[in-house]
């Protein structure tokens, strides 16, 4: 034991770490945060390289929340609420990954008999694993854990709805091409960042009670930092096809492929500046990106909003009287900790899609198209006709031929 002690004392007392014990506390979690950021940033681009590992993270998350409601309840002994817990991870991540290959590969669906079939009556598979899941949770009810157990029941379809869906919209945004993965998920980071570095050294002005380290000096440089550093890097990432273009498949090559010709969202146009920046930069037109003006949208949304994730995730763990969710990254908590933003900036990102850029996809109609029978197709083909006829434009196109 007293070895033990000296072997500590000693460890302690060395020279490589006593310049790390001298350092205010302070100053010791700024060197340890920006040590593992440095690390996490890394890390988020193997993420991206790799792909698949996503899948794990979402697994990741979903445990942690889960094993809080356990911790909770464990000395209750409640039947089965581990196994059906994962059993409707299972389900709901089944019923989301098929519905999302069958949406974009839809062509390499169609032509594999067993992924066809798997397609065709998916919904009713997934229908089936649930209900299997639901029927188990009856099953298991104690009388004297009633209550006790469909509070549990609800904490894991709230986690589910909380985790899974937004991992989907992630992985939507994903398939419109990298650029509406990376440019969001890059701006919640810098904002993080850089609204704890104006904090450390600015901060002065308390922000939120439930956040009483957050100041409304690193709230505002986050902001303004954010929104110039989402502009440079939608500039850098707009000029390559690999960011900018969605994974389609390509029947020819028979193998998947990240080119295409860039919309006008990617194509440089000349904007006319206002006349009271005008006269501040001296310059009537500016060349951009229309990414870039998009991308001051996802800023702002990752500055403002964004926090009020992690706001949300700060009132769960003190209703729980816990600090963080896991301590899987040392100074930073679980991987949680790390997505209570990321979430709710997903969410945001396919909902300003859908409302603001995607339009209708003429290669995946014709996708559509490809897989009816003859007959069907030429219906559409005579109904086509008619309709482009009535209009007068078959006649002009005619004529170009």
């Amino acid at each position: 034991m007293e070895r033990q002690m000296e072997s500590r004392r000693g460890t302690q007392d060395s020279p490589r770490c006593r310049p790390l014990l001298m350092t205010p506390q302070r100053w010791r979690n700024w060197w340890v945060r920006g040590i593992l950021t440095l690390a996490m940033i890394s890390f988020f681009f193997l993420i991206i390289y790799l792909g698949p590992i996503v899948l794990m993270m979402i697994i990741k998350c979903f445990q942690e929340i889960i094993t809080i409601g356990y911790s909770v309840y464990h000395s209750y002994h409640l039947p089965w609420f581990r196994t059906l817990s994962w059993y409707f991870l299972l389900c709901v991540n089944y019923f989301f990954y098929g519905e999302t290959v069958t949406d974009c590969f839809f062509t390499l669906v169609q032509r594999e008999e067993p992924l066809r079939i798997l397609s065709k009556y998916h919904r009713f598979i997934s229908f089936a694993l649930y209900l299997t899941g639901f029927c188990m949770f009856v099953l298991s009810l104690v009388k004297k854990h009633y209550r006790l157990q469909f509070y549990m029941f609800g904490w894991t379809h709230v986690t589910l709805l909380i985790v899974v869906t937004q991992s989907h919209f992630i992985i939507h945004n994903l398939f419109e091409g990298m650029i509406w993965f990376i440019v969001p998920i890059s701006c919640v980071i810098c904002n993080d960042i850089m609204a704890y570095m104006f904090g450390f050294f600015f901060g002065r002005t308390p922000l939120i009670k439930l956040s009483p380290k957050k100041t409304w000096e690193g709230f505002i440089g986050g902001l303004f930092s954010t929104i110039v550093f989402g502009i440079m890097l939608s500039y850098v990432m707009s000029g390559w096809r690999y960011f900018v273009c969605p994974v389609e498949f390509n029947n020819d090559s028979n193998r998947f492929q990240v080119d295409c010709e860039p919309s006008e969202l990617f194509q440089l146009q000349d904007y006319t500046l206002p006349s009271f920046l005008e006269s501040f930069t001296g310059w009537t037109t500016v060349r951009l990106y229309p990414f870039q003006i998009h991308s001051i949208a996802l800023s702002s949304f990752a500055s403002i909003m964004g926090p009020f994730g992690g706001f949300f995730a700060s009132g769960f763990k003190r209703a729980f009287k816990i600090k963080d969710f896991a301590n899987t990254i040392p100074g930073h908590g679980g991987i949680m900790d790390r997505f209570d933003c990321q979430y709710l900036m997903a969410t945001f990102v396919n909902v300003y899609i859908a409302s603001f850029i995607r339009g209708p996809n003429p290669s995946k109609v014709i996708q559509q198209l490809l897989a009816l029978r003859i007959d069907q197709q030429l219906h559409i083909f005579n109904s086509l006709k008619a309709h482009l006829t009535e209009k007068g434009f078959l006649p002009a196109l005619e004529d170009l031929s």
